[in-house]
């Protein structure tokens, strides 16, 4: 595969009520891409999903300093999935990667992501750092990863991070879910299609300002409904189009990589 120098990007970045924490997110996104050198062409989407406080504002502040950054108003909240899915229809790069505007990832962790650009079709990350987050999150992630593998023959340290993705792959993806299983139903028809994959551990930090919108009784609704209607979809009605060998990606001693 290609090493990812010179190619370009489409970064999503979704913000509900985000005021405080946009800017810095931004300002991660900037960082990250000057230290890794591995992108050329760059196209950010900031989707603003019916915030109430100050965020259309900020994010419009932003557009007018940077023309690569394109602000989308949603006219009622719609939610993470949505707007990855919708960011994926805009977007015209090489790749393409999902930010929250929570600034909840600093600009090492994403460069370490963008550093693997090339590598494999799909950059999985996954939290090196744990501890930073509430324990009944932890218990909820590591619940929520184990039945994930469980139900689809996987082993993936996690499902809902930022991952990078090639955009022809992306486009070519039923993208059914809508709630914060988006990603999760994203990498198992992708991986269980035949994309290869690399997973790389990144540290994350504590939320600056706001709380996470992931226990919503609705959010955690909407994910049970989305793995029920992903079981039945890969395991059972469409099963032989979801029959292709893993493709992991693992380092291994001296500068190659190899697929195991």
């Amino acid at each position: 595969m290609d090493t990812g120098v010179g190619a370009s990007i489409s970064l999503i970045i979704p913000c509900l009520n985000e005021e405080k924490n946009l800017p810095g997110a931004i300002e991660s996104v900037y960082r990250a891409l000057a230290s890794s050198g591995r992108f050329g062409d760059v196209e950010i989407l900031i989707f603003n999903d019916f915030s109430t406080d100050g965020t259309r504002e900020v994010a419009e502040g932003l557009g007018k300093k940077d023309r690569r950054i394109r602000v989308i108003h949603n006219k009622r909240n719609m939610g993470f999935g949505y707007n990855y899915t919708e960011g994926v229809r805009l977007s015209r790069n090489e790749y393409v990667i999902m930010v929250p505007g929570d600034n909840e990832i600093p600009a090492d962790a994403i460069e370490r992501i963008f550093s693997h650009a090339g590598e494999a079709d799909i950059i999985i990350p996954y939290t090196a750092n744990p501890r930073v987050r509430a324990f009944s999150r932890r218990a909820l992630s590591r619940l929520f990863v184990a039945m994930m593998n469980a139900l689809f023959g996987l082993r993936l340290r996690y499902y809902n991070g930022t991952c990078l993705i090639r955009g022809s792959l992306l486009k070519g993806c039923p993208m059914k879910t809508r709630g914060f299983a988006y990603m999760a139903a994203i990498l198992v028809r992708l991986l269980k299609g035949g994309a290869s994959f690399l997973e790389a551990g990144v540290d994350i930090k504590p939320r600056e300002a706001g709380k996470t919108k992931a226990f919503r009784l609705k959010n955690i609704a909407s994910v049970a409904a989305a793995v029920a209607d992903l079981f039945w979809e890969v395991r059972v009605r469409d099963r032989s189009l979801y029959r292709a060998p893993l493709k992991r990606i693992e380092a291994v001693s001296g500068a190659g990589r190899k697929a195991l």
